[in-house]
């Protein structure tokens, strides 16, 4: 006879990491297969675009508590489909998932490849990026779409002044001279042309973020010949595995 614990308990699911737009593409293709889907939003984000199926709002408390709620939901796979720049989200969920025994699978979206007419500089990190700034365009005017939580990496640059976008007002300190536009992507090269004229930007400091929902600013860069500071991506912890497009980690979870 079976046991009464195992009759009553739920089939393995999976757990998705990250509000991107793989993350929701992702749980709009496993909902529908009947296999138990949650997706957890880090809730930082007001008034987020939620995905289908079962969602998930806050933080775990950190690997150990991540871990012991995939222990107690029966979560088999654990896809980490956050921000390519939630570099501490990631760490987490790596050793969550050695901590709990599951399989964990990235998703994240190819990064920005730069092309002819680009102005690029490649820098390793948002404080480079703001010393870079410093010794190159003291005095100069900045548009600024890091997020709102990396503002305070460039709150030393008085001389400067920031044309900064973000979903959600950031929160003090931020640079002297910083006029918050709020907007949420997709944006048109009309739109990004028209901010860099209207405001005499001088140059455009962003993430690698990659993706299209963003990436009209790029190419309203190039048409203006605008200099552009590219920060890379932090590195994936060693041995994760990383796919770069939705339909390869619906299989993956499909043969999981």
């Amino acid at each position: 006879m079976t046991p009464p614990a195992a009759a009553t308990r739920r089939p393995a699911g999976v757990l998705i990491l990250g509000g991107t737009a793989e993350a929701r593409a992702l749980a709009a293709e496993l909902v529908p297969t009947g296999r138990r889907v949650v997706s957890s939003l880090a809730g930082r984000v007001s008034n987020p675009r939620l995905p289908v199926g079962e969602v998930r709002e806050g933080g775990f408390g950190g690997p150990e508590g991540l871990a012991g709620w995939i222990a107690a939901e029966n979560i088999g796979l654990l896809v980490d489909a956050t921000h390519p720049f939630a570099e501490r989200m990631t760490a987490s969920a790596a050793s969550a998932a050695a901590l709990a025994g599951v399989p964990l699978l990235v998703l994240r979206r190819p990064g920005w490849r730069e092309g002819p007419g680009d102005r690029w500089r490649r820098v390793p990190s948002l404080a480079a990026a703001a010393a870079e700034l410093g010794r190159s365009f003291p005095g100069g005017r900045v548009f600024l779409t890091t997020g709102r939580r990396s503002l305070p990496v460039f709150a030393g640059l008085d001389s400067m002044w920031f044309l900064a976008r973000s979903v959600d007002p950031p929160a003090p300190p931020v640079p002297a001279n910083t006029h918050v536009v709020l907007d949420r992507g997709p944006y048109t090269v009309e739109g990004e042309r028209a901010l860099v004229g209207e405001h005499r930007l001088d140059v455009l400091v962003t993430k690698d973020s990659g993706g299209a929902m963003t990436s009209a600013k790029l190419v309203a860069a190039r048409e203006l010949a605008l200099p552009v500071f590219m920060v890379d991506r932090p590195p994936l912890p060693e041995g994760v595995r990383l796919v770069e497009s939705v339909d390869e980690a619906a299989a993956w979870v499909q043969a999981g």
